[in-house]
């Protein structure tokens, strides 16, 4: 059974990181466009306070996640904008503040839950371990298009190795989201590591492997950046079709990025 209060501790971290980024931008930058289409910076925090409600619930209240989870269904391609819309209409002082109480329960649930337990969510069930995981990758990517949004640079930290491996762990996930058979053999995944060490997932025997930066594999499975702009090298035809699909979250893929070069964009 492994121990969630290392990434419960690195998703505090990654919180506070962007609770420093948005709490001092005036009303007016809260209304900044993103990359996400019809998002504004407020519409990317008020998606952490609709999720990080939906994950408090699912480790507390499971009748009350099954009755988020009904309407979900019965809009899958429209809940998540609707979830975003509902908090974004809030001032920018109180939208932060139900971001911070929110997670701030979250926390406190994910620590105290029962050793062992798995809570539903719109994918697979989920440790607390892995609940704390999916809420830092969530994070991190909206954190990205904020940053993008008011023009500042955000160094990728070793917290990546987070989202690094839920992406490499959600390879035949993402496979079937998309309607395709997931691959048969494991791969072998090699990543460098923001401070140049070397992440590395599966056997090393296999015969098909992914490599490239860290930063870049993290990009990829959470749609940041569409797999052309991105230093990935895939060795084998399966290896090379799950770049074209993979992602890190649950739901629907989205649309994801245009290619930096695409004069459409």
């Amino acid at each position: 059974m492994s121990d969630p209060s290392p990434v419960i501790d690195d998703l505090r971290e990654e919180s506070e990181e962007l609770d420093r980024l948005v709490a001092g931008l005036s009303p007016r930058r809260w209304t900044l466009p993103t990359p996400a289409p019809g998002w504004t910076v407020a519409h990317q925090i008020a998606h952490l306070v609709w999720t990080d409600r939906s994950a408090l619930l699912a480790v507390t209240d499971a009748d009350g996640f099954r009755a988020l989870t009904d309407k979900a269904l019965a809009a899958p391609h429209t809940f998540v904008d609707e979830g975003a819309e509902e908090y974004a209409r809030l001032a920018p002082a109180d939208l932060l503040a139900r971001w911070r109480e929110g997670r701030a329960a979250l926390e406190k649930a994910l620590r105290n839950g029962p050793p062992g337990a798995r809570f539903p969510w719109y994918g697979p069930p989920m440790s607390a371990a892995s609940m704390a995981t999916a809420r830092l990758m969530e994070t991190w990517a909206h954190g990205l298009d904020v940053a993008d949004a008011i023009g500042v640079m955000r160094p990728p930290t070793a917290r990546l190795r987070h989202v690094a491996r839920l992406g490499v762990r959600t390879r035949d996930f993402a496979h079937r989201v998309h309607g395709l058979t997931p691959p048969a053999d494991p791969f072998r995944v090699e990543l460098r590591a923001p401070d140049g060490d070397l992440w590395t997932y599966g056997p090393e025997d296999a015969g098909q492997r992914v490599t490239g930066p860290a930063l870049d594999f993290c990009l990829l499975v959470t749609r940041r950046a569409h797999r052309a702009d991105l230093a990935l090298t895939a060795e084998g035809p399966d290896a090379d079709r799950w770049l074209d699909v993979a992602q890190a979250f649950a739901g629907p893929p989205g649309e994801g990025r245009t290619p930096k070069g695409d004069t459409a964009r």
